[in-house]
């Protein structure tokens, strides 16, 4: 194995990583603002280090910290199994970051003819490695509820586990009714699939090729991610927290983690299987590569638009109403900001005007459309976990009765139908 492939490997596992585990702080904070404007209200924004305050991003961080530094309790009554009850928080952490080890972020990067994966588990079935390790993580939450030995924890380890079942055959079925349709398990041979067009110029995106396994899978992925309207593991106002009852501090922060994780490798899953993955419609591989030169320019020109509004926008919200007192540090704050973004407005063009010249290398091509790939990837996996946060902070929790009447009297007929109906098309086409 040659040195780049080592480096690409390794770069693959830690963009992963990072993407995964530093997305944690963004989300708690997306959570908290999206439902502060929902509800309208400020979410928090007064926690701050020498001023700065990162929009209230610095909240996070300052929760995490109470978090590690917060007393281990166990309580006296936990005696049988008790290292399996310390373990279960990380069994369903595990999962939920081994299932987004898979999410290729990019196509394949092309090296002097040699070809590498943009994906940290380089595996070729996985969709379903992610049905397979995603259902694992209901492990560590029947764990933790049954070895609590509380009877609310149990109830929600026992809601969640009756939920995994309702709605798994569904989510796979739904799942069957795609690869029929791509004619591959692998993620990257779907996003290639749907970098295509329909009547010539309808996007071949899989949520406008197969709409009702879309919407069934996106319902089936909100239950299995324990997400609202389907969190009746942890109905507050009936079982408390549910499967995490006797849990505290980092033991307490795992499972919280993994619920984040959980809900980051859900967006990426359903951008990559249904909604084109790391592809813009029109914007395939091989035409960001053959339309290179145009594709520099009109980002040299999109790039200062965006920046210039988000230096407006900046300077609207980072302000401090005149009824209170004001320390000057939010005009420092945005002050820095904006210099920042002058700064990458600056790179960006000079990058621009280098890579111009650069066009017959196709060596930086290759790297510069990789680079854009995961921009996109990952501009799409913030939207979709927004709109996570949205239906959350917007649609009242199901009944548990209702939870489970969905899913077995409805979604999982309707998939039925829908692999029926998908697999005469695909004969009567063929």
């Amino acid at each position: 194995m040659s040195s780049l492939s080592i480096g690409m490997t390794l770069f693959t596992i830690v963009l992963t990583l990072i993407v995964a585990l530093m997305m944690i702080p963004v989300l708690v904070w997306l959570e908290r603002r999206v439902a502060g404007i929902i509800q309208d209200r400020k979410g928090p924004n007064r926690t701050n280090v020498f001023g700065f305050r990162l929009g209230g991003v610095v909240q996070s961080f300052a929760d995490v910290l109470k978090l590690v530094f917060k007393e281990e309790y166990y309580p006296n009554h936990i005696k049988n199994g008790k290292w399996i009850y310390i373990l279960a928080p990380s069994i369903t952490f595990i999962s939920a970051l081994l299932a987004f080890m898979i999410i290729p972020f990019a196509d394949n990067l092309v090296i002097d003819k040699e070809s590498y994966i943009i994906q940290a588990l380089p595996i070729d079935y996985g969709v379903l490695w992610y049905l397979v390790i995603g259902g694992v993580g209901i492990i560590g939450i029947i764990f933790g509820g049954w070895l609590s030995h509380n009877k609310y924890s149990l109830l929600g380890a026992t809601r969640a586990s009756s939920q995994m079942l309702g709605y798994e055959l569904p989510l796979g079925l739904s799942v069957v009714a795609m690869i029929m349709t791509y004619g591959a398990i692998d993620f990257n041979s779907m996003v290639e699939w749907q970098s295509g067009v329909i009547l010539g110029f309808i996007p071949a995106w899989g949520i406008i090729v197969q709409p009702f396994a879309g919407v069934i899978f996106i319902i089936a992925i909100f239950a299995e991610t324990n997400r609202a309207p389907f969190n009746t593991v942890e109905g507050d106002s009936e079982i408390v927290a549910g499967h995490m009852s006797e849990y505290s501090a980092m033991k307490f922060a795992i499972y919280f983690m993994a619920e984040y994780i959980a809900m980051n490798s859900a967006s990426a899953v359903v951008i990559t299987i249904f909604f084109g993955g790391y592809t813009l419609p029109y914007l395939s591989t091989n035409t960001m590569k053959d339309n290179f030169d145009i594709l520099i320019i009109a980002i040299m020109v999109v790039a200062p638009i965006i920046i210039y509004l988000a230096i407006r926008w900046i300077e609207k919200n980072n302000r401090v109403k005149s009824s209170m007192i004001d320390d000057g540090s939010r005009a420092f704050e945005t002050k820095v900001f904006k210099i920042i973004l002058i700064a990458k407005f600056i790179i960006i063009e000079v990058l621009g005007i280098v890579l111009l010249t650069m066009i017959d290398n196709p060596n930086i091509i290759n790297s510069v459309v990789m680079i854009l790939q995961i921009i996109i990837f990952i501009v799409k996996l913030l939207i979709f976990n927004i709109f996570f946060i949205v239906v959350r902070w917007t649609l009242p929790r199901f009944r548990f009765d209702q939870v489970q009447t969905l899913g077995w009297k409805y979604l999982l007929p309707i998939s039925i139908l829908n692999i029926i109906v998908t697999a005469i098309i695909i004969v009567g086409v063929s």
